[in-house]
């Protein structure tokens, strides 16, 4: 087997066209999935049942299934039911984009949503009861004393579900959407080269995924400046 080098140089601007699909679907599925995973932390914390319930019904559902498989029931299925293409939600799911979004956010979601109450967890019970002598309201705790150390806690954690999310991403190729992997595999279809055409593919990934890293190790300095080392 000769293995073509300048093949990999040649196929990585090809693969780069892909790059603004990919870093859509991760962006915006990062952004909602965030949000959701608020939502679903404070439910898991709020001491209620009828919160606590539905909030740990989801997260086992979707941490406990594959991504694909529930990439897959979101495009191939919820479109056949009739009460979906006839509401609102019909606007996003009768779009291979919106079906990615859709998915990638109700997973990552379920994974942020245990990290941030990990980070919550983490913080120290003594920091709450010295707000609490100060005079300070539950709510006021939580703001100001709670969330920045607990954010600072999930940091390493969170950054790893944000370089897994962007890997997710190429799921999206299996169905129809062009992004970086679905792009590499129309060019294998065509050159018969699967392995110089997704060794570019994962050079790309592998700059992506460094540039990533550095930025979070910025953010978690920036986070732990107050702390004498």
């Amino acid at each position: 087997m000769n293995f073509d080098f300048s093949l990999i140089i040649s196929s990585i601007p090809l693969l780069l066209e892909g790059l603004g699909l990919t870093i859509q679907l991760w962006v915006i599925s990062g952004v909602l999935g965030l949000l959701l995973a608020i939502g679903l932390m404070l439910m898991r914390i709020s001491g209620k049942w009828f919160l606590y319930a539905p909030a740990m019904i989801y997260i086992y559902i979707f941490r406990g299934t594959p991504i694909l498989v529930q990439l897959f029931i979101i495009y191939h299925g919820l479109p056949q039911v009739e009460f979906i293409r006839e509401s609102f939600l019909w606007v996003v799911l009768r779009e291979p984009f919106g079906c990615g979004i859709l998915a990638l956010t109700l997973n990552t979601g379920a994974y942020v949503s245990e990290i941030l109450r990990g980070g919550v967890i983490g913080v120290p019970k003594g920091l709450g009861e010295a707000g609490a002598a100060l005079g300070l309201s539950k709510v006021q705790r939580f703001i100001y004393i709670t969330t920045p150390l607990a954010v600072r806690l999930a940091i390493p954690a969170y950054s790893n579900d944000v370089i897994s999310l962007m890997k997710s991403t190429a799921l999206v190729s299996t169905i129809t959407l062009l992004d970086m992997m679905g792009i590499a595999r129309v060019i294998v279809s065509e050159t018969y080269a699967p392995y110089e055409i997704f060794i570019s593919l994962m050079i790309i990934y592998l700059v992506i995924t460094w540039a990533t890293q550095k930025a979070f190790a910025v953010f978690e300095r920036r986070m732990s400046r107050h702390i004498i080392q």
